[in-house]
């Protein structure tokens, strides 16, 4: 059952969520429009409008998309209060750490990494000038569960991912910013259907083959299915929120009990 979003959860709030247009990105957009924030997002090509969000179209790979999308933030919204770091993804090859290009790897820390770490520190210093601001960053479990077969760079990406929020939270707490994770485990989204594909593409055989060696390299998900983009963004929302105001430098684990550790 999904719960209806409080329309004024979120009211007179600023939110930047990375890589809106799609997947988690888009459901998280979804959710804080109907908070009741005003929302601005990016994306590299083409996109449909969505009422109350504005749009920037520019690579977030790169530091001049970043550049570009906080000074949309700053000038259309006056700032913001609320970063929520969602873009993320792999698009390197299957075949285990030889397969990875010193392109590939760029590639992902670009995407998984250095995105976020531009966007803070462009727009993080308004939040401190006004003693307040929330930064969720979605990691993911892969940090501490790699698949070596097709993802090992995406996971180094992300584990550097979660140390750098972790030292930002100590840095950023006193003065009045919160900063903490989420991190994921299987989501259903048009990219993990692309993800298959290219392990499908590397090792052969089918799309169900491939889905099954995910699940085995995970070891399962004991609730028997991937995550919606929906429940994550609920979570990711109200991490940002006030009813988390105590919430600080913590790592929120969403992967249907997938990573078997404590």
């Amino acid at each position: 059952m999904t719960l209806k979003a409080d329309p004024t959860e979120f009211a007179g709030k600023r939110v930047l969520v990375s890589g809106g247009s799609k997947g988690l990105g888009r459901a998280t957009v979804d959710r804080f429009v109907a908070g009741g924030a005003r929302v601005i997002t990016a994306a590299r090509g083409s996109f449909a409008p969505i009422d109350g969000v504005a749009f920037v179209q520019a690579d977030l790979t790169t530091a001049e998309g970043g550049e570009r999308l906080a000074q949309a933030a700053l000038e259309r919204l006056g700032g913001v209060d609320v970063l929520a770091h969602v873009l993320g993804g792999s698009i390197a090859p299957g075949g285990g750490f030889v397969a990875l290009t010193e392109e590939h790897w760029l590639s992902e820390l670009n995407l998984n990494l250095l995105a976020a770490v531009r966007l803070d520190r462009l727009l993080i210093p308004q939040m401190i000038a006004r003693g307040a601001g929330a930064v969720v960053h979605v990691t993911s479990i892969q940090s501490v569960l790699p698949l070596p077969e097709s993802t090992t760079a995406y996971a180094a990406a992300k584990a550097a991912l979660r140390t750098y929020s972790k030292s930002l939270s100590k840095e950023l707490g006193p003065k009045g910013v919160r900063v903490n994770t989420v991190s994921p485990g299987w989501i259903m989204t048009e990219a993990s259907g692309e993800f298959l594909e290219r392990i499908q593409a590397a090792r052969g055989g089918t799309i169900e083959e491939a889905r099954q060696s995910v699940l085995d390299g995970l070891g399962g998900i004991p609730i028997g299915r991937p995550a919606e983009p929906s429940e994550v963004a609920d979570l990711i929302a109200y991490l940002a929120s006030d009813r988390a105001g105590a919430i600080h430098g913590a790592e929120f684990v969403i992967d249907g009990g997938t990573t078997p550790t404590v």
